[in-house]
């Protein structure tokens, strides 16, 4: 079995490897001594839940206390729907959720990432540590949603003033010190 730590960074809705922050945090954690993968998602214009998890699945491989799950916007949902379906031994070491969010938000086109409401108490079950990053000026994810997820996921929220959605400056990364 690998014991090297691993961390898997799972992007949005539109979003690809090469996206904003990602290969720029990519190259931290790997200088830091993580292996890291950044998978494309298929058809991130239009993103389908099963075909997504599916690559989420084949990507992660066997989950692991070594493993931490990285993810932006729409992400954020994939990983907490990844975890719902976990059976119950399964555990990884922690979540970091940017700009994430548990629901459709009225927005119809997210309606089918959401089939049916998460089970944030078995969620729960499967990671040690939950992290919630989220800006005051989202315009599209407001503070509310990571400030729900918080509290559902009994994590800690922080605030990056100003970030927006994390999707303007390549280095606003997101590297959080208490996971690694």
């Amino acid at each position: 079995m690998n014991s090297k730590k691993r961390v898997v960074i799972v992007h949005g809705w539109t979003g690809h490897p090469e996206y904003v922050w990602y290969p720029h945090t990519k190259r931290v954690l790997e200088e830091k001594g993580f292996e890291v993968v950044v998978p494309a998602l298929p058809d991130s214009q239009m993103p389908d839940l099963a075909r997504w998890l599916t690559v989420l699945r084949e990507t992660i491989g066997e989950p692991s206390r070594d493993l931490i799950l990285v993810g932006h916007s729409l992400g954020c949902a994939l990983i907490l729907r990844y975890l719902d379906e976990l059976p119950k031994e399964e555990r990884v070491r922690g979540v970091i959720l940017v700009a994430g969010f548990a629901s459709a938000m009225e927005t119809p086109e997210l309606e089918p990432f959401f089939p049916s409401p998460h089970d944030f108490e078995k969620i729960k079950t499967h990671a040690e540590k939950f992290i919630c990053l989220h800006s005051d000026n989202d315009h599209f994810v407001p503070l509310k949603y990571g400030q729900e997820l918080e509290e559902k996921l009994g994590g800690k929220l922080i605030l990056k003033p100003g970030a927006g959605h994390f999707s303007t400056n390549p280095e606003n990364g997101v590297i959080c010190e208490e996971l690694l």
